[in-house]
């Protein structure tokens, strides 16, 4: 049953219309009706965040950036006493002025020397696929007052990681993928490596690795000075994937992108060491073969005289953890970590006790625990053993013998502060209060005496404050949000509810439902599912949900309802067979579990209308949308596949294969988990939406799969953004445009409000 044209009409005016005054339209159920307008253009309802912001290192302040004197503009870096809230400005943003008649430096972000008498400036910054991490170098020195451009003769917005020495006289960055390093007093720069080129890159990385391993920062002075550890990468040989783009004028320009695709050759990876005033690399003699493995991970081992590696091969079901020799180039296993899927790299190895041990976070007892492991590997002694995960470690306090990590053991969506003795006596401490559920993000200061706390519910904008430790005791509010929290409080809001839901004897997903302001549980309503269902993330998080929850919310008031699920192999604290449960067939179980999920509730909501059910996603939940509705047509009706992967042997080596193994081995995994594979199953609304520049999951997918419709006879509709990346964030009015194009199509192919339940 179609809904009637007048009502359609009316709903597309509501949702599309914009907002005339200050104060949005009167909404159902009492409340204040969101508008398109309002949700994309009104800068109030993002939330304000603190910072950066940076500890002292001796944990007895912490210094911020705040606007300045309106007639001097920028701003200011100032001094903050955590237990009396007095304030000291240290660097006024006056001094932050290059020259006459210019204005102070925009600061995107800046670091101390060790001891406090100089900063460094991030300044001018472009993007590099993700994030901005090239633009200029500034140096203020504190006692003189002199502010020192680094890199002068560069060219502009080029430099990348600038870090000072440990003795602050000099300062390493990266330009043109080669390392130099500047001495502050003279301006004097030496030129550390001298075979950068568009192949061989040092002290950064190429696309996969920035992209899956999450590195950018490619080098590390040791701790007296010396030495610069770095990075090298050979890209000879990686395959070039074309980006094209239409609109640069009366031709096209060809943007050239090595992208190593499932199976295909990657970069070779080493590591070298390099004194710090010039000379020759000494390369680590790590084995294996270099485009073979990886080097995921590298810093000095708590020593100016050895490092330590993590080493995944090529399937990444085996982590070494490797210490090297930097004088000799020597290196030895001290640990290895392996899994019968795939190992993670850990972020959480903290040298304590003079480098005689490090922590470690192993799967291998089912559950993210942390171990001590001694320097040479002989002892490994678990600190955390509850039948639950860690999620990430905030702090190590040895002075108190505390370990301070983030879990939720009881509820999979939400996140709290523990801490535990570091020699693994006693039970965890719960130290995020029991009347703050949700989830909590904490800079915990050296000593762990105070943190500076982040804590925000699904429904509930972020409140920042500092607390200290380890009662949690809130000494002040930093940021309130009051004004979004009030806003928000106005809104024409239903429910917001988690449940679980069984799709297997034992196996229960979590998820969360939103429902319209006037819900009556005796009528029938659309039904909308967002999806991401990918070992990179999840969705049903108690947090605030930002721009997704503020759209997810205008169309409850429009008469739909709500959900997301996390299927098995969604970044979880649910132990390890439930995040590994998915290997060899991403998009085959997860699209199994959203549609069994899916069955169940049908059968214990009534009030959900069978002909009225959606699904979208983006990326990873991109592809599991147009996974439900070819795979599943019974059951969904209209889905939204926003920069999907129709075929995964077009993503990239480090990720696909980590989940998948290589196509050789797993062909009919990889054929069976395509969304390509199934196109001529197509029944319902499909809507595909893709940039034509996204460096990440190609338009080429996206053109395979429109390709295999169009020969299977199938109707469906597709918007390409001209030159827009995975994030569909570039070029004037887009996130306006995408967004009236999403509700747009979600009304007119699954019509909105509530139907009688004899319908």
């Amino acid at each position: 049953m179609k809904i009637p044209r007048l009502l359609l009409l009316a709903s597309l005016t509501l949702a599309l219309s914009c907002a005339s005054t200050s104060a949005p339209p009167a909404g159902v159920g009492g409340g204040v009706a969101l508008t398109l307008e309002t949700l994309i253009t009104e800068p109030g309802l993002r939330p304000e965040g603190f910072g950066p912001a940076r500890w002292l290192e001796d944990g007895t302040g912490y210094t911020a950036l705040e606007i300045s004197d309106e007639a001097v503009g920028g701003r200011d870096i100032v001094r903050y006493d955590p237990a009396t809230g007095a304030s000291e400005v240290l660097v006024p943003a006056s001094r932050l002025v290059p020259g006459e008649g210019e204005g102070p430096l925009h600061i995107a972000d800046y670091s101390w020397s060790s001891d406090r008498g100089k900063v460094l400036i991030f300044t001018n910054t472009r993007r590099v696929w993700r994030y901005h991490t090239r633009g200029d170098y500034w140096v203020l020195d504190l006692s003189s007052g002199v502010l020192q451009q680094l890199g002068r003769e560069l060219e502009p917005a080029t430099m990348m990681f600038a870090k000072f020495s440990p003795d602050a006289s000099r300062v390493a960055y990266v330009q043109a993928n080669d390392i130099r390093v500047e001495e502050l007093a003279t301006g004097e720069v030496t030129r550390l490596t001298h075979d950068g080129s568009e192949t061989i890159i040092n002290g950064t990385f190429d696309w996969v690795y920035e992209e899956e391993f999450h590195v950018r920062d490619g080098f590390r002075w040791s701790p007296d000075g010396e030495r610069i550890a770095y990075w090298q990468l050979d890209a000879e040989g990686v395959g070039v994937f074309n980006l094209i783009d239409f609109t640069a004028g009366l031709y096209s320009e060809v943007i050239p992108v090595q992208y190593p695709k499932v199976g295909t050759t990657n970069s070779a990876c080493r590591v070298g060491v390099v004194a710090s005033d010039g000379g020759e690399t000494h390369w680590l003699e790590v084995e294996g073969d270099p485009r073979e493995n990886y080097i995921a991970r590298m810093e000095w081992a708590a020593s100016s005289h050895e490092l330590v590696l993590q080493q995944l091969n090529r399937l990444q079901n085996e982590n070494r953890v490797l210490l090297a020799d930097a004088r000799t180039g020597a290196v030895h296993t001290v640990l290895t970590e392996r899994d019968e899927a795939w190992t993670d790299v850990v972020d959480d190895l903290r040298w304590f006790d003079g480098g005689a041990r490090f922590t470690w976070v192993s799967e291998r007892e089912g559950w993210r625990h942390v171990y001590l492991v001694s320097r040479d590997g002989s002892e490994v002694s678990p600190v955390t053993t509850a039948p639950h995960d860690l999620m990430s470690i905030v702090d190590i306090d040895e002075e108190g013998g505390w370990l301070h990590y983030i879990a939720s053991p009881d509820d999979a969506t939400q996140r709290y502060l523990y801490r535990i003795a570091l020699d693994g006596d006693g039970e965890a401490q719960r130290l995020t209060p029991a009347d703050q559920p949700g989830t909590h993000a904490y800079q915990v200061s050296p000593g762990a005496r105070w943190a500076i706390h982040t804590w925000s519910a699904a429904g509930r904008p972020p409140v920042i404050d500092l607390v200290s430790l380890p009662e949690h005791r809130s000494v002040r509010v930093l940021v309130d949000n009051a004004a979004l929290a009030e806003w928000h409080g106005q809104l024409a809001r239903g429910t917001f509810e988690f449940f679980r839901v069984e799709v297997e004897p034992g196996v229960p997903l979590d998820g969360w439902c939103m429902k319209p302001p006037d819900f009556d549980p005796a009528r029938r309503y659309p039904l909308l599912i967002h999806v991401y269902g990918e070992p990179a993330g999840a969705t049903v998080n108690d947090r605030w949900g930002g721009e997704y929850y503020l759209w997810h919310l205008m169309l409850t008031q429009l008469g739909y309802v709500v959900i997301s699920i996390d299927n098995r192999g969604t970044r979880v604290p649910r132990g390890r067979e439930f995040r590994k449960s998915i290997y060899r067939q991403i998009g085959i179980l997860a699209s199994r579990d959203q549609a069994e999920a899916l069955r169940v509730l049908m059968r214990r909501w009534p009030w959900i209308d069978a002909e009225r059910i959606g699904i979208w996603g983006w990326s990873g939940g991109g592809s599991m949308s147009l996974n439900a509705i070819l795979r599943y047509r019974e059951l969904y009706h209209t889905a939204m596949a926003i920069a999907p992967v129709p075929n995964q042997l077009y993503y990239d080596t480090a990720y696909q294969e980590r989940y998948m193994g290589l196509p050789d081995s797993n062909a009919r995994g990889y054929e069976l988990g395509s969304p390509v594979t199934f196109a001529d199953r197509l029944e319902g609304n499909l809507l595909l939406i893709h940039g034509t520049g996204d460096d990440n999951c190609h338009y080429q997918g996206t053109e395979e799969l429109i390709d295999a419709l169009i020969a299977s006879g199938k109707h469906f509709t597709m918007m390409a953004y001209p030159n827009r990346t995975h994030s569909l964030h570039e070029g004037e009015g887009t996130r306006r445009h995408l967004y009236q194009l999403l509700t747009r199509y979600l009304l007119e192919n699954l019509p909105p409000g509530a139907r009688p339940a004899a319908e």
